[in-house]
């Protein structure tokens, strides 16, 4: 691999998890809490995982420069991985897939400007 792609990998994981760190942030500041932060299931990585009451929300961290560019980042086929991903979290959970649920987005664009789309597919 060359010095240049290295770089931007690098680059790209900071900048990704700084993203996340920013989004963790505006959860916790609505009152959540953090159960899992880059959970790995057997179909992909969720970004992270939160608490409210009984509710636990599946969270998508999408940045870019741009919101626009953050948006569309998203793809249906990303989110499926992250919903069957889910649903192996939920069988541990007291009430399995009986769980209330979200499925979440979260956009960071810029200079860390932060906004998370609840419910973004409509699934939960």
């Amino acid at each position: 691999m060359s010095r240049s792609r290295q770089n931007r990998g690098e680059v790209a994981h900071l900048s990704g998890a700084a993203a996340e760190e920013l989004a963790l942030r505006a959860y916790l500041g609505r009152g959540y809490t953090l159960a899992e932060q880059r959970w790995r299931g057997p179909h992909g990585e969720i970004d992270l995982i939160l608490r409210r009451g009984a509710e636990v929300i599946f969270a998508e961290v999408k940045y870019s420069m741009s919101r626009d560019t953050a948006a569309a980042r998203i793809s249906a086929q990303q989110m499926q991985r992250v919903m069957a991903s889910a649903a192996v979290f939920l069988d541990a959970e007291p009430q399995g897939q009986l769980t209330e649920t979200r499925l979440d987005v979260v956009l960071v664009w810029g200079a860390g400007d932060v906004e998370i789309l609840e419910n973004a597919f409509g699934h939960g």
